[in-house]
């Protein structure tokens, strides 16, 4: 149990639905009795905090400044009781983490698997975005961490750990290509090319490339999912120029091949774990941290 009041509960239900109905049928109440507890805060704060509306309840301006104190309220106590449990050295703890889709397989998640296994009191909050989206959930302190590509320099970020991925030129394993040291744009012109398209993450960095060099070969496939791209390679249908990052498991496995390409232009892509500036994290957190940050060390010396 937290010190929140039941208020602060329905507040922040109806606050997410937008609907008194929906949040009563989630926090299994009575819509009256919400309805009633809001009612009763609106008229001790002397305003109003939601629009009453044809399609629903939608926040005012002073409910939406109360909704983001609320949730700031329930994290810090949260972290509050995850500091309480280490001090009385209680086996109890929570991690929050945001990562990129290309880590939902492969050596991070067998981390965090790991983890899971050793500290079976620990709880989890998984969530896959972008990398814009988990900057912001970064420096709010929504999560304790992320793992994000290219991190830009920004006020809200700190880079706890980072390695750097190689672009390259995705084949599948018998391809007459498979077995080059590395490959030059020129190279490859005259294969069919799939082309990763926003929003994923290398897109921009291919389309870099074949600018550079002026080339845009003439069989192509588009495609903005990094899964459907390498079955697509596994299949025959064309290479691809991707990070490391994306086909490791495929690599690992042989699956696929990976040449790295050479050039100025080739820039790799940095892999990040990042925090929010100055926060306290729960030992939890650090614990989490410290073995995802072997991790990418690991993967920085192996590239």
């Amino acid at each position: 149990m937290d010190p929140f009041s039941r208020f602060s509960h329905y507040f922040a239900a109806v606050a997410e639905s937008g609907s008194l109905r929906k949040a009563a049928e989630k926090l299994h109440v009575s819509a009256s009795a919400m309805n009633r507890q809001i009612l009763l805060a609106e008229e001790m704060m002397g305003t109003l905090l939601f629009e009453r509306l044809p399609s629903g309840l939608k926040l005012t301006t002073a409910g939406e400044l109360l909704y983001d104190d609320v949730r700031r309220w329930s994290r810090e106590f949260r972290r509050t009781r995850e500091r309480f449990d280490e001090l009385q050295g209680l086996k109890r703890g929570h991690v929050s983490v945001a990562l990129i889709a290309a880590l939902s397989e492969g050596v991070m998640v067998e981390a965090l698997a790991a983890a899971a296994q050793e500290y079976p009191w620990l709880t989890f909050d998984l969530g896959i975005h972008d990398s814009q989206t988990i900057v912001g959930q970064v420096a709010d302190a929504q999560v304790d961490f992320g793992l994000l590509l290219d991190p830009v320099e920004h006020s809200g970020l700190e880079v706890r750990a980072f390695c750097e991925m190689p672009i390259g030129v995705v084949m599948a394993a018998d391809h007459p290509l498979a077995r080059q040291p590395s490959l030059s744009i020129g190279q490859i012109s005259e294969y069919r090319h799939i082309l990763p398209t926003a929003p994923l993450m290398v897109h921009e960095r291919t389309a870099m490339l074949y600018g550079r060099h002026s080339m845009m070969p003439e069989a192509t496939i588009r495609c903005n999912d990094i899964r459907m791209i390498k079955s697509l390679v596994r299949a025959g249908a064309g290479i691809s120029v991707l990070s490391l990052l994306d086909v490791r498991p495929e690599i690992t496995s042989g699956k696929l091949a990976f040449v790295p390409l050479h050039g100025r232009a080739v820039r790799p892509l940095t892999l990040a774990l990042c925090v929010a500036p100055k926060r306290q994290l729960s030992r939890a957190a650090q614990v989490v941290i410290q073995r995802l940050t072997e991790v990418l060390e690991r993967a920085g010396e192996e590239r």
